[in-house]
């Protein structure tokens, strides 16, 4: 009985002195080096080097993509802006308002500060333009949410651009 009793007490106490602690050892005996644990930060966008007025007009910056020295006629497309009002139901209600900052800025007046190639070409080429083109870089810095691609053709977007005129 003694001897069963002294074994339990020795395996506890070897128990005890090889959990306890909360000091490491090192092994210098290891040739591999320690892993390292790597943080991965969530990418921010890109700053730019000057602030940028959003409600500045930039008529004159044509963006960056397939659409270059649009030209749009004074009076509004009546048939045209109804098919760019169902577009904009359909695609654009989700993140933007006229009237008010949403997920997106609110683009009431946006036709009278961008220019239409730069509101198409963001519209139809919205990666590359948040990648390259300084203001649009600057509303990512703002509303931090990426303008989703929108997979429209040509005609498409030239009926939203039509309907963005009569706000």
């Amino acid at each position: 009985m003694k001897l069963k009793f002294l074994t339990i007490v020795a395996l506890g106490a070897l128990l005890m002195t090889s959990c306890g602690g909360d000091t490491k050892k090192e092994d210098n005996t290891s040739k591999t080096p320690a892993k390292q644990e790597v943080k991965k930060e969530t990418p921010k966008p890109a700053a730019t080097d000057t602030k940028i007025d959003l409600d500045a007009p930039t008529l004159d910056k044509q963006g960056i993509g397939r659409f270059k020295d649009v030209k749009i006629a004074e009076k509004i497309d009546d048939a045209m802006a109804e098919k760019g009002h169902q577009i904009f139901k359909t695609n654009c209600t989700a993140c933007h308002k006229f009237k008010k900052r949403y997920v997106g800025p609110a683009l009431k007046g946006v036709t009278k500060i961008r220019s239409a190639a730069w509101i198409m070409n963001m519209v139809t080429n919205a990666k590359e333009m948040l990648e390259k083109d300084p203001i649009a870089k600057a509303l990512i810095t703002e509303y931090h949410a990426p303008m989703a691609q929108q997979n429209l053709t040509d005609e498409q977007v030239r009926a939203l651009y039509e309907y963005l005129r009569t706000k």
